[in-house]
């Protein structure tokens, strides 16, 4: 771990710890509501085992060191096997050990290891009679557990027939993806209850409540599955003999859910060195899943090496969680500050105590709009769950409401536009100032202006405000219509500078469709997002006649997405003819439009840069990091980014297992180490140029 472990000092302060873990765990466990994040229960326990190491003669009866995670949770429905937790290791060095001390019990190599990810929800063993979903049971003590079976019927992945009449305990974990709790916060706001603190907390709770007055959908996926007393020794020889990985495709074709489907599959390796490749590409992924998970899970895959392994009171010999650095922690809202952007939209940033998550300082968050304050019920000092993961811009995921203490303070929404003072138009969910782009003129014109959309040098902020305080520029159309005159009118503008901006303005107009597209700031895109839309389209007018439909046929743009951009590029209409009229290019340069017979609805998505057969990074996803040198020097990421595109490939801002490409530049740091990791191809500045030389401006 890279961060300070707790230190025990004392007999009484091993006593305290002891029981904030156990009431941490209790409240967990029990309805999901626990003071502690992951990583500071984690860290809590770890110092209790090093105090109870140096002091084997007074372990407390209640350590959590010696008890199944969950004990805490009351239970009285015996499991058939024991219910077990895992161990966990932190490091590279931790499991490389584990696993070396796993091979001297069993006294011979691991024939394979199988890794999959660890699911951040909660455990139960799902009883199957003749195939049909019967019983839900807690993980509980380890040896019974809480019979859940309310539950039935509102779990995804648990069918309630299998596809065979066959007697079985599906083992997993019960789990509420994103889309899952987004829609647990709205309707939990509905009914008056408070917010859940996250979805591990949400499904917790969710899987216990018999007497709410309405229900919420959870997710399973099967780890394990064992035979049920009456199986029948066939069946039972069968699961008992099995491999790990045969066993989960068993569990799959019965119907059950396991990883198989998801972005992170369980795999199935045969050295440490493979079992390691394979858990950076889960971490690496992790930002991107659907669903939680802190870790990832590694087990001897063949059955006769984890009989030989056998198992302790808490848990199996066999088997290993290898825990990823924390991505939630709890902290205090501090304040709400309300922003407005060039579009006019009114944009709430959560203002939070410092606290450091996944290797960096987070001191504010998103909150997306007004509604998503309140239905998370969020109160300027309240103790909040935050999440960071990777690239991923920090986000509030609920308060935590049990940690109240009375003196927290609602938050106040601004009645006039934080800007300019005008009305506010509420209908839609993001608020926005009724007076939309005209709200943030400067900003704007300024956006438009800038080095990754129109590049029009010497017309800086100052220069900006001056234009449009004279009347000038009531849009940036109208900086193709400034004469020298005007521009000698203003302030501290002399006839060189006069002329070298009008020589950039002019230069301006030959700028390619997408920086076009980028410069009107059309909500939901940006520079990606116009890019793949200019190369797609190919010029504006395809663009403009484009409806809804053949919009989602743009890489990354949904059936929500692609009718505000078609709304948007509409208002925008008066301002594209300005810009046709004053001589702007309106093409993007070697995209090819469309085909008149590439109809929506036939199933496929149109992906830029398709038809760049024989450019040189055709099909290639390429990450662009660090500082650029020699004949690359010069050009900003957005610039490095359209060259990718440009040689037919696909520009990325991280690093994962789909990546073809990195060009590392100077101190490219933990992309590079992750594309070392990975064993994904590198590149220098000097040799991408040589790769691109044609497409070089």
């Amino acid at each position: 771990m890279t961060t300070t472990e707790a230190v025990i000092a004392d007999d009484a302060a091993y006593a305290q710890a002891v029981e904030t873990a156990v009431k941490a765990a209790g409240a967990y466990y029990a309805g999901g509501d626990s003071a502690l994040d992951d990583h500071a229960y984690d860290r809590l326990v770890r110092a209790i085992a090093a105090w109870e190491a140096d002091h084997p003669g007074q372990v407390l009866p209640d350590s959590p060191t010696g008890k199944v995670a969950g004990g805490a949770a009351v239970g009285d429905v015996p499991h058939t096997q024991p219910m077990l937790s895992l161990d966990n290791v932190f490091s590279a060095e931790q499991f490389a050990a584990w696993a070396a001390s796993l091979e001297r019990r069993i006294g011979q190599p691991v024939a394979a290891w199988s890794v999959e990810p660890k699911l951040d929800g909660l455990a139960i063993a799902a009883r199957y009679r003749e195939g049909r979903l019967t019983q839900l049971i807690t993980r509980g003590d380890g040896t019974s557990g809480e019979d859940v079976s309310h539950a039935i019927g509102t779990v995804v992945g648990l069918p309630g027939e299998l596809s065979e009449p066959v007697s079985v305990e599906v083992r997993g974990e019960v789990l509420m993806t994103a889309a899952q709790f987004e829609t647990a916060l709205a309707v939990r706001a509905e009914h008056g209850g408070e917010p859940f603190a996250n979805p591990r907390n949400a499904a917790a709770g969710t899987l216990r409540a018999k007497d709410r007055a309405y229900r919420l959908e959870m997710t399973f996926f099967a780890y394990g599955c064992l035979p049920l007393p009456g199986a029948g020794e066939e069946l039972a020889a069968r699961l008992t003999g099995s491999a790990h990985s045969g066993l989960m495709a068993y569990v799959a074709g019965l119907g059950v859910h396991t990883t198989a489907g998801t972005e992170v599959p369980g795999r199935t390796v045969t050295t440490v060195e493979e079992v390691q490749d394979r858990v950076a590409e889960i971490a690496a992924l992790r930002a991107e899943l659907p669903f939680g998970i802190d870790g990832i899970v590694v087990k001897a895959d063949a059955a006769e090496d984890r009989r030989t392994a056998g198992s302790g009171s808490r848990a199996p010999r066999w088997a290993i969680a290898y825990k990823l650095p924390a991505v939630e922690k709890v902290t205090t809202l501090l304040g709400v500050e309300w922003n407005v952007g060039r579009t006019g939209i009114i944009a709430p940033r959560a203002v939070l105590e410092p606290v450091e998550i996944d290797g960096s300082t987070v001191t504010y968050a998103t909150l997306h709009n007004p509604a998503d304050i309140t239905r998370r019920d969020l109160r300027i000092g309240d103790r909040v769950m935050v999440y960071k993961a990777g690239d991923i811009i920090p986000r509030i995921e609920a308060p935590v409401a049990h940690l109240r203490t009375g003196t927290e303070q609602a938050v106040d929404f601004p009645a006039a536009c934080p800007q300019c003072g005008s009305a506010i138009d509420t209908s839609e969910q993001r608020w926005r100032c009724e007076r939309g782009r005209d709200c943030h003129l400067v900003a704007s014109v300024s956006y438009a202006a800038g080095r990754d959309q129109l590049d029009i040098e010497g017309l800086g902020l100052t220069r900006v405000v001056q234009l449009t305080d004279a009347g000038l520029a009531k849009d940036f159309a109208d900086l193709f219509a400034l004469t020298r005159e005007q521009l000698l009118a203003l302030d501290r503008m002399g006839p060189a500078s006069t002329d070298n901006l009008l020589a950039a303005i002019e230069r301006a107009k030959a700028r390619p469709l997408a920086r076009v597209l980028c410069a009107l700031g059309v909500r939901g895109t940006g520079r990606s997002m116009s890019r793949r839309i200019a190369r797609h389209f190919a010029t504006m007018d395809n663009i403009r006649a484009a409806d809804a439909e053949a919009m989602q046929r743009v890489e990354g743009i949904g059936i929500e997405k692609a009718p505000v951009i078609v709304a948007e590029l509409a208002q925008l209409a008066p301002l594209i003819d300005k810009l046709v009229a004053a001589g702007v290019n309106m093409t993007e340069p070697g995209a090819t439009p469309p085909r008149p017979d590439d109809a929506p609805g036939d199933g496929t998505v149109a992906v830029a840069g398709a038809d760049d057969e024989g450019k040189p990074l055709h099909g290639m996803t390429v990450v662009v990091t660090g500082a650029m040198t020699g004949p690359l020097e010069k050009l900003s990421r957005n610039q490095m980014n359209e060259l990718v595109e440009r040689g037919g490939g696909r520009s990325s801002s991280s690093v994962s297992k789909r990546t073809s490409l990195v060009v590392a530049g100077e101190n490219a740091g933990s992309k590079r180490a992750k594309a070392e990791e990975l064993g994904i191809r590198l590149m220098s500045p000097g040799d991408f140029a040589v790769l691109v030389a044609d497409l070089l401006p």
